[in-house]
């Protein structure tokens, strides 16, 4: 029987600019080095692998994972290679692997994270792969998302699962797991809300690694069978740290490698039994859609979101999710849908009385950062609407009134959306004002989504660049701005990027 191609491969293999010989020397030697003296392969094998999907034994595609991550310079797994996984009961899964089996949550935790430091330490970047489609991920999503999950059985030891072999043979750093108790997951729990606390004032360039490092050892504990309210906190601490590390490389432009990390987040909330988190690590998924101009995923996205958070979740966490809905409704120029999504998260916002505490994860959420997503809505829809604009400077003149102390990003970002609102509403001065703010402390921020703003900013002062102080205004800004990076083709920014939602979200 005839096999497919391995279209995975194929296009990898394309990227990397080897040659079916180079590639089969290259695995020998690194197999090699590995503890694999005896592996030969040669150039028809590579062939067959390519031209007729045949899959290699192990060691085989965890060398391929390792080389083709270092040669792109980003997170590559045996999923990606087109290659299927066989667990320890000797089921193969899909290719794809969404959603993972329970028992696989932790392992591709852990070697994703230790891909992506392995990256990091060599000075790699982390970029060049393809989003998922929001319709992708909820079709796959969905029905795992609806529903709780199965008791998997966990092992004792986690050197005793095939999964974890696989980290020693590429090379990888492995975590020496040991059973934790309820003192440590307090250290990795108060660990969470220094991170949390960092990327708001500094945006997530200068903690990413860390975050990333941390994720990769709770991985690594999570692989014991810990009681059933350890394990659960456990989950919860990685689920938090995944999404942090997502939004972290959403922030400096890592846009594939924080899609992954939103979905190991959902992931991870899912087992630890907190669906309004595997909701809310889901909805970042779809903010970083509209970020770049894609607003139709992320609707998508936002559906799956909302419906599979559960019962449970707070009017508060339900506003949230609202908010980012009505932005991509914006993106599209639906005011009316807008509005009224609106319309709906301010009710549910007023209708937390707040009797039940929020979980970490929302506290950030608060009437600033409701009004900061209100501005960015109208900002965004002022492109459609210019009418819109003078709302969206209502909202951001309140966030700004309402914002906190350590929350530097969130306060550029509202200056910006201030700026942007006032010249599409025909007032430089105004304008002028606020973007000058925003210029003080944007040099401080190692946030790239501040500098996408900007750039959306200075393309409205073009109108105005005959009036003396805007010109000034204008060479200001290029001075602060690193040269602008080319983006891919049919990718564009959106026009309201990041306005007090990159930080109001700071998770």
């Amino acid at each position: 029987m005839d096999r497919e191609p391995n279209t995975r491969l194929a296009d990898l293999f394309g990227l990397a600019g080897w040659s079916k010989g180079e590639l089969a020397r290259l695995v020998n030697r690194q197999a090699a080095a590995m503890g694999h003296p005896q592996l030969a392969t040669d150039t028809s094998r590579v062939r067959r692998w390519i031209d007729m999907g045949e899959s290699p034994r192990d060691p085989v595609p965890k060398v391929l994972a390792s080389l083709f991550t270092e040669r792109l310079g980003r997170v590559v797994t045996i999923e990606d290679l087109g290659f299927a996984r066989t667990g320890r009961s000797g089921k193969r899964q899909a290719m794809d692997g969404l959603p993972w089996a329970p028992e696989r949550t932790a392992a591709v935790l852990t070697e994703f994270t230790g891909m992506d430091l392995m990256l990091n330490r060599r000075g790699l970047v982390g970029a060049g792969a393809a989003l998922a489609a929001g319709s992708a991920l909820t079709g796959a999503m969905h029905e795992w998302l609806h529903t709780d999950p199965a008791p998997a059985p966990r092992p004792e030891n986690p050197f005793a699962s095939d999964s974890f072999d696989e980290f020693d043979q590429i090379g990888l750093d492995r975590y020496e797991a040991a059973p934790v108790g309820s003192q440590e997951i307090d250290a990795l729990e108060r660990s969470v809300e220094v991170f949390r606390a960092w990327d708001a004032a500094r945006g997530g360039g200068l903690q990413r690694k860390a975050v990333v490092g941390q994720l990769n050892e709770v991985g690594g504990m999570l692989a014991y069978r810990h009681p059933d309210h350890l394990q659960r906190r456990l989950w919860g601490v990685a689920a938090n740290l995944a999404v942090l590390a997502g939004w972290m490389s959403h922030d400096v432009g890592l846009e594939p490698t924080a899609q992954k990390y939103f979905i190991i987040a959902a992931h991870a909330a899912r087992e630890g039994g907190d669906r309004p988190r595997a909701g809310e690590a889901l909805s970042r998924a779809a903010r970083q859609m509209v970020h770049l101009g894609r607003p139709d995923d992320a609707l998508d996205l936002m559906k799956l979101a909302k419906s599979g958070s559960g019962e449970e979740t707070l009017p508060r966490t339900r506003a949230m999710l609202h908010t980012i809905e009505a932005w991509a409704q914006a993106s599209k120029g639906h005011g009316q849908a807008m509005r009224r999504t609106l319309g709906e998260a301010e009710e549910l916002f007023i209708s937390d009385k707040g009797d039940v505490p929020p979980p970490c994860w929302m506290q950030m959420f608060d009437e600033a950062d409701l009004h900061g997503m209100q501005a960015l809505a109208f900002r965004t829809l002022a492109d459609h609407d210019p009418a819109a604009a003078r709302i969206a400077q209502h909202h951001a003149k309140q966030a700004l009134r309402l914002r906190e102390n350590g929350r530097q990003r969130s306060q550029i970002f509202d200056y910006i959306s201030m700026a942007s609102a006032c010249f599409i509403g025909d007032d430089p001065e105004q304008a002028d004002r606020y973007a000058r703010l925003a210029l003080v402390s944007i040099g401080e921020n190692s946030s790239h989504r501040t500098w996408d703003r900007l750039r959306e900013m200075f393309r409205l002062t073009g109108q105005y660049a005959n009036y003396a102080k805007i010109q000034d205004l204008r060479e200001e800004i290029q001075d602060v701005l690193p040269k602008a990076k080319p983006k891919a083709k049919g990718v564009r920014l959106s026009p309201g990027l990041g306005s007090g939602l990159g930080d109001t979200f700071s998770v």
